[in-house]
């Protein structure tokens, strides 16, 4: 027995007005398990999951990340100074909560599961425990952003300057660190770059004269 056009118009109708099922990332459930083990509060950005966890829990959530989601391994400390004000270059097109923005990366060997914890500083003072006792390799890591951006890691087991001398003045990576090079050539990526050249322009004949 086949369909009248009535029912088959009611069909497609019924089909366009129900909405689709959202798709889920494939990385939503380990992105929403780490979250809650830890206390944060999960994203996924360019397929990698990243979570938001307060200064005041940053030492417990990598315990915890360690032990009870098996993120072993430690592959790298940073931050970046989230600045409206900048010493050298261009200004921001948008202003930003203005803070320093510290970042490890997690991740277990076995699966492969990669983690970005991350917790926001006060700019004017940035401190924070440090997590030497809970990843030994955070060692150097803490150093180099002690002395890149200014930010103290309490409890830190030696907290020197690990590329500068140590009569060095100020923070290289702090928005508001004048670099001389900066000041004679911008930030790469912000200044005008001429156009390529249009496919239709290689069909046009050129009007030079190539003895001239």
């Amino acid at each position: 027995m086949t369909s009248s056009p009535s029912d088959t118009e009611t069909q497609e109708t019924e089909a366009q007005e129900t909405p689709a099922e959202p798709e889920v990332h494939p990385l939503q459930a380990f992105a929403d398990r780490v979250a809650e083990a830890v206390g944060g509060s999960a994203e996924i950005q360019f397929d990698t999951v990243k979570v938001k966890v307060a200064a005041d829990d940053w030492v417990s959530a990598h315990q915890t990340a360690r032990d009870q989601l098996d993120l072993v391994f430690f592959s790298w400390l940073s931050a970046i100074d989230w600045a409206n004000d900048v010493a050298s270059g261009d200004r921001l097109g948008e202003a930003v909560e203005e803070r320093i923005e510290l970042l490890t990366a997690l991740s277990n060997v076995v699966d492969g599961n990669l983690v970005i914890l991350s917790t926001d500083l006060a700019p004017q003072q940035p401190e924070i425990p440090s997590l030497v006792d809970v990843y030994a390799g955070a060692n150097w890591h803490e150093r180099e952003a002690y002395e890149m951006f200014g930010i103290q890691f309490d409890g830190h087991p030696n907290l020197i300057h690990l590329y500068l001398p140590d009569s060095f003045i100020g923070n290289p990576l702090r928005k508001s660190y004048p670099l001389l090079s900066r000041e004679v050539k911008p930030w790469p990526g912000t200044v005008d770059v001429e156009a390529m050249p249009n496919a239709n322009d290689a069909d046009e004949p050129s009007t030079e004269n190539p003895e001239s």
